[in-house]
């Protein structure tokens, strides 16, 4: 088990969730509640999991990878961090609507659209960093933990935005 692999996996849960929501009728708010309520949950947990269990050791062990804000880890981490902020946002933006209204269905594309920069950003970046710079013991060591967080917040935890240089001074 890789830390690395299992965002990976996350990631492309991610992306079926919205490709999901993406192909049900937006009449259709039975099953449109029902997969986004699973992705929303998903995605709380998902970023609570990566503040917890990845990015901590991001910023003890990384160098910095391929096009890093600033090249450092430290704008790896705060870019990383503010996007997690922003999908927050994003995700409680779609539930200020109507499921299966134009605004709901327009939230939720703003909401892949967030998700989709960060997850793009996290594969080229931090985790090629990780990969790099963290042995596969402790990328197994620290899958365990992320694991088992995801296992026991299956739905969800409470959203709560970072401060994003309190988060970086404190994992420093």
């Amino acid at each position: 088990m890789d830390i690395c692999q299992l965002i990976l996996d996350d990631h492309a849960e991610q992306r079926r969730l919205f490709g999901l929501i993406e192909q049900i009728d937006p009449n259709n708010t039975d099953a449109l509640s029902a997969v986004w309520t699973r992705l929303a949950a998903f995605l709380d947990a998902h970023a609570e999991a990566e503040e917890r269990h990845f990015y901590p050791d991001l910023l003890k062990k990384g160098e910095g990878a391929n096009d890093a804000d600033d090249g450092t880890v430290e704008g790896e981490t705060e870019d990383a961090i503010e996007d997690h902020n922003k999908l927050r946002d994003a995700v409680k933006a779609v539930e200020q609507h109507k499921v299966g209204s134009r605004e709901w269905i327009d939230a939720v594309g703003e909401a892949n659209v967030v998700n989709s920069k960060h997850m793009g950003e996290e594969e080229r970046q931090g985790l090629t960093d990780f990969r790099r710079n963290v042995s596969l013991k402790d990328r197994h060591d620290l899958g365990v933990k992320y694991a088992a967080f995801q296992a026991r917040h299956i739905t969800g935890v409470k959203p709560v935005n970072k401060d994003v240089d309190d988060y970086i001074d404190t994992h420093s």
